[in-house]
């Protein structure tokens, strides 16, 4: 591990020891650039435990959830810090001209191993950066499939898109025009970055202890489809009730609770941009004052955040500090709402299904016309240009498709998740719910390789920056094909089906290498 980089130590009982950057909005207006500062978030500890104790006795008798470990799981849970230790260029706008200024809170990465009856595990690791690339998440993958013996269904690697975060490997290479020394972060960070996930997920599997899981879902109301609404419109649109365009505020949570009924991990999820803020400082944005807001409220536990369908999602009004802390408690009240009522215990095993597709571009560009885009005098067109050229120096031509990874995980009898790779629109969302009504289906975007924005064909057809435009920050060659959503929607079928039949996994789960 280079040494530019550090993280925290995590104990035993969840709290970090080491620094955590958290500075309120009050404090922010009179600092520009933030120390770190030891926080004790375990003032309330005790007071928690006896809350709990006796809540483990009125539950029951109000008829909320109570649960107790009765062997059928297990769980383990660690997280890291993956703050930036050094400033180095930020990812999510174009328009940034210098590296990152200073620390807000600390970015994060967490994993939860799940653990079923006949020890079938899978390996959730989330993650407060915009993306991640395919080369990179290929390399954690490999790691953890070898040192603990996974198949490739069993794990994901799900991105919060904070646009507060540091540039990850090759993600969004054509926004960025780096010199020689943040090249060289760059690719130092990735480094720092494979390890830290390899090293948190073995510190999961040590954790792992019996549990029970239980899930629900609420709503929480600050995603707005920026396509259909003028940001400066929205205050007075959303008061008189007149936003336009589809939306998902579906808020669904997992419960991971130890043997006394302690919350152990709190997974939760939302179709929402990550674009409160767009300062220089380091931030995990809403998502991040959401994951702080939610272990605030329940000491002990540990808060994942996965991304939802929200590509074309903002959380609207933005730009200040409050508005993000805001968002996140809006986001902590929902999980709470879950939390506070009778959740569906989670019984079963778990089964799980991943599939890389050859999801077709459009009409590729000639060489002629690569090569004019070179002299561009826009500079991220030049620069997609540029590395489309190295790419047909190095394999003779241009792929004509890309490996878009699909996957399933069904955590016991009931629960469904559906996992996509990219920026995924939310007309995915609301159309998968719709074809399947019957499950409790929970979709999620920006896993395990975030190369574009993935468009329905309605969105496609529109245009606009997530139907078009967006693939020349991503360096992808040109649009995608009309055949897009049939084929993502095709595929989530055919794994669907798969989960339901354990014997009939094996032939779904094993996609590209």
């Amino acid at each position: 591990m280079n040494a530019i980089f550090s993280t925290s130590v995590i104990h035993r009982d969840g709290y970090p020891r080491g620094r955590n950057n958290l500075r309120t909005a009050s404090e922010l207006q009179h600092q520009l650039t933030l120390s770190p500062s030891n926080v004790q978030r375990v003032t309330w500890s005790q007071a928690a435990a006896w809350c709990r104790s006796v809540l483990s006795v009125i539950v029951p008798i109000v008829g909320g959830a109570a649960f107790a470990a009765d062997g059928s799981w297990k769980a383990g849970v660690a997280e890291t810090v993956i703050t930036p230790g050094h400033p180095m260029w930020m990812s999510g706008y174009a328009s940034r001209d210098k590296p990152a200024q200073g620390t807000m809170h600390d970015l994060w990465a967490k994993a939860l191993v799940l653990q079923d009856r006949d020890g079938e595990a899978v390996v959730l690791v989330t993650l407060d950066l915009v993306g991640i690339d395919r080369d990179t998440s290929q390399e954690i993958c490999r790691q953890l499939e070898t040192v603990h013996r996974l198949d490739r269904s069993k794990i994901v690697l799900s991105t919060s898109h904070t646009h507060t975060g540091p540039v990850v490997g090759k993600n969004l290479g054509s926004m960025y025009v780096l010199s020689e020394d943040q090249a060289v972060l760059v690719m130092q960070y990735r480094k720092f970055l494979i390890q830290s996930v390899v090293d948190v997920v073995a510190r999961a599997y040590e954790d792992v202890v019996p549990a029970e899981l239980s899930y629900g879902q609420s709503t929480a109301g600050f995603a707005v489809n920026r396509r259909n609404n003028r940001e400066a419109d929205v205050p007075q649109l959303r008061e008189s009730g007149q936003l336009k365009g589809p939306i998902d505020h579906a808020a669904p949570v997992l419960a991971v609770r130890n043997s006394d009924d302690r919350l152990k991990a709190i997974v939760f999820g939302y179709a929402c941009h990550a674009t409160v803020l767009g300062f220089y400082q380091w931030s995990g944005d809403w998502p991040g004052f959401a994951q702080i807001e939610v272990e605030k409220r329940h000491p002990g536990a540990v808060a994942l955040f996965v991304a939802g369908c929200g590509a074309d999602q903002n959380p609207l009004p933005r730009r200040t500090v409050e508005r993000a802390e805001d968002y996140g408690r809006q986001m902590a009240d929902a999980v709470d709402v879950v939390l506070s009522s009778n959740m569906k215990s989670v019984t079963g095993k778990l089964r799980t299904a991943y599939r890389e597709i050859d999801l077709a571009f459009d009409k590729l560009p000639s060489n002629d016309q690569i090569q004019a885009d070179t002299d561009s005098d826009n500079r991220y067109v030049a620069a997609r240009a540029k590395g489309l050229l190295l790419q047909i120096a190095r394999d003779g031509t241009l792929a004509t498709t890309y490996p878009y990874p699909v996957q399933i995980w069904a955590i016991g009898d009931d629960a469904r998740n559906v996992i996509l790779g990219g920026e995924v629109v939310v007309d995915y969302s609301l159309r998968l719910k719709s074809e399947f009504p019957g499950e409790d289906l929970w979709v999620a975007g920006y896993s395990n390789d975030v190369m574009a924005y993935i468009p329905s064909l309605r969105v496609l057809n529109e245009g606009g920056y997530e139907g078009r435009s967006s693939m020349i920050y991503y360096g992808l060659p040109t649009v995608w094909s009309q055949d897009v959503e049939e084929h993502i929607v095709r595929t989530v079928r055919e794994l669907m089906v798969a989960v339901q039949s354990p014997a009939a996994v094996s032939s779904a789960t094993s996609g590209r290498p």
